[in-house]
């Protein structure tokens, strides 16, 4: 098999998979009739950018890279301390300190870099994303540029040659504005600089957006339609690029998304709740709170105390609540959690010293919102009603955009309907490579879509687990391909 192929991932942040059309999304479009469109394709658990990113690039859920969310506390200092992993700085303190564990399993930047091969990243996310995506960068001289944050930029000659060549590194606008020009920036650094100078093995070019816009205007929005449609323009170049040089030059080019969003409906405060309920809960850690409830649309709960009673205690005043969807804690067996009405959190792969004592999701339902998309969810932040959210298990938040065209795929317009996900992109990526994927990944390689690939005849079944307490019942669902196993959905009611 040729080794010397190239890869190109195109990542649009929050973008579901059933916005993709002719009119919003012709580009895009245009690559579905080019390659193969994974018809089943889902992110993890946590359905956020940052735990689901870094199992793009680990190849690896939660559970074994250790980006339980968004945010989380960290119990291994004393006393415990708050992490926003949007913060690139402390991200790479926090690597430092830990000895280069940051990841609690090797990233792909690490392992092209061990087998002399490059992972250039550009992105238009928070600072700490662009550095997850790659957070190693400067270890090994590999590119990594932030469409807006100087401080996730590396190296600082590349960031000077591009700021010369296509003028400075602009402003991140307010989150309520859309973000237009960092788009621009990035897809003009990647191909007029970054491609034709440094030819990387493997690149990710991430557009922030329609995320931010779907959080603060609402998914099918009139606005968020609009920075959908100027990302897929800007995609375009890259497809243009790629139909005119790139395919040539053995470049396989991969759409993705990191998870889809639902909309908020009904507003509610945890902490309210669980103070009704007897606790002292706080955003941080002090003498006084008994109960962190860390800020996020997936719920995450850590205790001062975590014994088994207490953990059931706090799980049966949640459970009592009418927001209250799937709830997870520490395994009791292989299915049910510590607690009475809890699952299992390995069943979402989702054990870590760094997990919360209590995870859990908002109820989510199938009610159509005022732009005609499914999926709604309660929700506890100070925003309005009718906006995006995502963390959770509902289907619309898991399924993911995954689009791929290059020599090796050779089924050009069609669908894959066996079940795939985030983590499969990586060791599928290293397999093409000749480069063998490592134990840690949970992924799995995508033969059934490659060109030339041994015939493999994988298992396909699906499970689903359940469990009661008093009114409240939850489900979740999953899918196995072989030895891979991915969440299909979790639901919760009162």
């Amino acid at each position: 098999m040729d080794r010397n192929y190239r890869f190109v991932i195109v990542s649009f942040d929050g973008l579901r998979p059933d916005l993709i059309g002719p009119e919003l999304t012709p580009h895009l479009w245009r690559m579905k009739a080019a390659g193969v469109t994974l018809a089943k394709h889902r992110t993890v658990y946590p359905s956020e950018t940052r735990s689901a990113f870094p199992s793009l690039v680990t190849g690896a859920t939660t559970d074994r890279h250790g980006m339980v969310g968004n945010k989380y506390l960290d119990r291994a200092v004393t006393p415990p301390r708050y992490i926003d992993t949007s913060d690139a700085v402390l991200l790479r303190r926090l690597d430092v300190e830990s000895g280069g564990r940051l990841y609690s399993a090797p990233s792909l930047g690490e392992i092209l870099a061990t087998n002399g091969r490059s992972l250039a990243v550009l992105a238009t996310n928070t600072p700490g994303t662009t550095r997850l995506f790659h957070h190693k960068a400067e270890n090994f001289g590999h590119v990594r540029l932030s469409g807006h944050f100087r401080e996730a930029c590396t190296p600082d000659d590349v960031l000077t040659e591009i700021e010369t060549r296509i003028g400075p590194l602009p402003p991140a606008p307010p989150k309520i504005e859309l973000d237009r020009t960092g788009q621009d920036w990035i897809t003009s650094a990647f191909l007029e600089i970054v491609w034709p100078k440094y030819r990387p093995d493997v690149t990710i070019l991430s557009y922030g957006e329609p995320d931010v816009t779907s959080h603060f205007h609402g998914t099918g929005a009139e606005a968020t339609r609009s920075i959908i449609a100027h990302c897929d323009r800007q995609f375009g170049r890259v497809l243009d690029w790629w139909e005119a040089e790139g395919r040539r030059a053995g470049v396989q080019i991969l759409a993705i998304s990191d998870h889809g969003h639902i909309t908020g409906h009904t507003q509610v405060s945890v902490a309210d709740s669980l103070r009704g309920a007897g606790f002292n809960p706080g955003t941080a850690p002090s003498p006084d709170v008994d109960v962190v409830v860390v800020p996020g649309q997936v719920g995450s709960l850590y205790l001062a105390n975590s014994d088994q009673e207490n953990v059931a205690r706090l799980v049966a005043a949640m459970t009592s609540e009418r927001w209250c969807g799937p709830v997870f804690t520490r395994a009791k067996d292989d299915i049910n959690g510590i607690a009475a009405g809890s699952l299992s959190n390995r069943l979402v792969f989702a054990e870590h010293s760094r997990a919360p004592d209590v995870a859990f999701c908002f109820r989510s339902d199938d009610t159509v919102d005022p732009f005609g998309l499914v999926g709604g969810t309660f929700y506890d932040n100070d925003r309005r009603a009718g906006l995006g959210l995502h963390g959770g298990l509902h289907p619309k938040e898991l399924a993911a955009v995954g689009l791929i065209a290059g020599s090796v795929f050779p089924n050009t317009g069609c669908a894959s309907f066996l079940a795939s996900g985030i983590c499969d992109i990586a060791p599928t990526i290293l397999y093409l490579l000749g480069i063998e994927p490592l134990h840690t990944m949970s992924g799995r390689v995508l033969h059934e879509l490659l060109r030339r690939s041994k015939a493999v005849d994988l298992p396909v079944r699906e499970e689903s687990f359940a469990t009661h307490l008093g009114g409240y019942t939850q489900v979740l669902r999953r899918e196995h391909v072989g030895a891979a196993c991915y969440i299909a959905g979790g639901w919760g009611s009162c």
